[in-house]
């Protein structure tokens, strides 16, 4: 009999657990809200390169906007709900901040992405109002809308981690909670990696696939997110699964948008055109995403150290073999259709360039310089790596 009530005590006890450990309301809300973010960011690039200007209340805005009220009511609601009416277990397992409320660091990322974002929109109005039409991605209010949109991804990436990490530490399978958790930091972590991408486009397109700036900007910003996706996530391809949400996501843009009609408002019209106009095709980054995850799986209980210089390697080398041909291959006459999108081009641009689909001497390196620049790669990427893996291993300890 009394064997009989432990076991009932033992299966109550997990239950219990298994209760307190299992997705929050405010994560769902906040992948939905992401995608509203990201459908609207490169929309909202397109329309700059296919209208012009546009207004604060401009379809792609309120796609952005919707994204983060989203995403910042119902982390909020969640903050307000532990705070007030919250467990004790619940309040011990959640961050104090400003002395009163009590949340989830993830869903804190959240409510400062929101906040960031809301606050970029009449600094964005006021900036087109002063200035004009915007010359770069990276304008001021642009920087600040970036900023707020990654803080609410990875603000996602920590919610999922925390509940992953919790269930470890408790002992708890889950397989439908764990499949879960790995498709939700897939999405966070994929559009953590999308926008920076967007941030350093400039550098990325396919007119700077032959120059080493290309390579070097690529291994700041992509190892860092790659190493400790796949350090951390919840499953064995968190490298891999993160590249293939980016590069999902953008080859659909491409596809997609295109199939609506547009028309340029602002002058002058050097490219008249009737359509939006793509951004870019996603680079092969899921190809060195692999290696990394092979890595962490194969040898990530090595000295760090080591591991970044692997890491580092494997990561340049392979986006080297894949990407420099595919530059190639976007320059010539089989890529220009609807499927690779090279065709896109800005509306107040001379179509007849000649360096439209061919490369220019200036943007190829060679020689010296080239062998100058990878080395630089090498080292940033190295160190990148050593970063990421320092990021995965925090990430890898969140619980609250």
């Amino acid at each position: 009999m009394e064997t009989l009530n432990l076991r009932q005590e033992s299966t109550l006890q997990i239950a219990v657990e298994k209760k307190a450990v299992s997705i929050p309301l405010y994560l769902y809300a906040t992948v939905l809200a992401s995608v509203s973010i990201m459908i609207g960011l490169v929309w909202d690039i397109s329309w700059h390169t296919s209208i012009g200007r546009d207004g604060l209340l401009s379809p792609p805005h309120l796609a952005i906007y919707f994204g983060g009220v989203l995403a910042g009511i119902f982390s909020g609601i969640k903050v307000l709900m532990v705070t007030f009416s919250g467990s004790k277990q619940e309040k011990e397992e959640s961050n104090k901040f400003w002395g009163i409320f009590y949340g989830s660091l993830g869903a804190l990322f959240c409510i400062w992405g929101a906040f960031a974002m809301l606050t970029s929109a009449p600094f964005d109005d006021w900036w087109h109002n002063t200035y004009g039409l915007d010359v770069t991605i990276l304008s001021p209010p642009h920087t600040v809308l970036l900023l707020g949109m990654i803080t609410i991804q990875f603000g996602a990436m920590i919610t999922v981690l925390s509940v992953k990490n919790r269930m470890e530490v408790k002992g708890i399978k889950d397989d439908k909670l764990s499949k879960e958790l790995k498709i939700h930091f897939a999405l966070a972590s994929g559009f953590v990696i999308t926008m920076l991408f967007t941030i350093a486009s400039q550098y990325l397109s396919r007119h700077e696939m032959h120059n080493t700036i290309f390579y070097i900007v690529s291994s700041i910003i992509f190892p860092l997110l790659l190493v400790s996706a796949s350090r951390s996530a919840p499953g064995k391809w968190g490298a891999t699964s993160a590249a293939l949400v980016y590069t999902i996501f953008l080859a659909l843009m491409v596809w997609i948008l295109p199939l609506f009609s547009a028309e340029p408002l602002l002058g002058p019209v050097l490219n008249p055109i009737t359509n939006f106009q793509a951004f870019e095709f996603p680079l092969l980054i899921v190809f060195p995403a692999v290696g990394i995850d092979l890595i962490t799986q194969k040898l990530g209980h090595k000295n760090a150290w080591l591991l970044s210089l692997l890491y580092g390697a494997v990561f340049l080398a392979v986006l080297l073999a894949v990407q420099w041909p595919f530059g190639n291959f976007l320059m010539s006459e089989s890529a220009r259709n609807w499927i690779f999108g090279t065709e896109s081009w800005y509306f107040g641009s001379d179509p007849n360039w000649e360096f439209r689909f061919a490369y220019a001497d200036w943007q190829v390196s060679s020689g010296v310089d080239l062998v100058k620049g990878l080395l630089i790669a090498f080292v940033v990427a190295y160190l990148s790596s050593r970063l990421s893996i320092r990021w995965g291993k925090w990430m890898k300890n969140v619980m609250r």
